[in-house]
């Protein structure tokens, strides 16, 4: 298990939310954790520290009048730690090789893959030949239905697919990435315990790294963690670590962690 750093740029500042409450409607999220330090910063920290692979999420729509400044921070955090970071929010085919010309390692795409509520394996292979498989992390974050099955959710996590997140669909799409990153969406800013059966999904899929985020709050959650995903699956704390207001300290977790 490795700690994967993160970066969650909303209305132009580095924040922590509730990922359910998420709204493109008056660029609105509940937050959890406004900083007052920018992008920058926390790229710095990570690259001094040696954190290598976590993300940056844009949280902004392209249309939002804060995107510009979204755009701006990030590109500022990858300048700071060029090869360091992934990068998500917005990607596209027409768009994905200039983030990875700012600095980024890899970019992170949903909305533009699942258009529509369905996988598009175009738009995927085009996305393949513009940057590399080797260059690409594919976001499945999800959402439980009523159904007992959890959906990979897109636009900023409002949107349900009709794509079930299980092994299959794991497999079926390792093929065309490096990494899959994966929010327990209803989990995300809260907390308070990570979602067990995603978590266990996960540990049974060592083909290719994957990160879990969603709900990590205490020890026992990253220790509950580790045990489910069979000591490969990687971790983002958001909203518990002291560097966004919560009690977890970064040391601690980097010693557990085993950096």
């Amino acid at each position: 298990m490795r700690f994967r750093p993160c970066i969650d740029i909303h209305n132009g500042k580095v924040k922590q939310i509730v990922g359910g409450s998420l709204q493109d409607a008056g660029d609105f999220a509940k937050e959890n954790f406004v900083s007052g330090q920018d992008a920058a910063f926390y790229a710095e920290l990570y690259k001094k520290l040696g954190l290598y692979g976590g993300h940056i999420i844009l949280l902004n729509p392209a249309d939002s009048p804060y995107y510009q400044e979204d755009y701006k921070q990030a590109q500022a955090a990858l300048s700071a730690y060029p090869g360091g970071l992934q990068i998500g929010g917005g990607i596209h085919a027409e768009n994905a090789e200039s983030f990875l010309k700012l600095g980024a390692s890899h970019v992170i795409v949903t909305s533009y893959v699942f258009q529509d509520g369905k996988i598009h394996y175009g738009r995927l292979e085009k996305l393949v030949k513009t940057v590399g498989k080797e260059h690409l992390v594919l976001d499945l974050s999800c959402r439980k239905k009523e159904n007992g099955k959890y959906y990979i959710v897109t636009d900023r996590w409002q949107k349900f697919t009709d794509t079930v997140l299980e092994e299959r669909t794991l497999r079926e799409l390792s093929a065309y990435c490096d990494e899959f990153l994966i929010h327990a969406v209803d989990m995300e800013g809260k907390a308070n315990g990570i979602e067990t059966e995603v978590a266990a999904m996960l540990g049974r899929f060592p083909e290719i790294p994957v990160t879990y985020a969603g709900g990590v709050g205490s020890f026992q959650d990253l220790e509950l963690l580790k045990t489910l995903g069979n000591g490969h699956v990687d971790v983002t704390i958001g909203s518990a670590l002291d560097l966004f207001g919560g009690s977890i300290k970064l040391e601690a977790v980097l010693e557990f962690c085993g950096k």
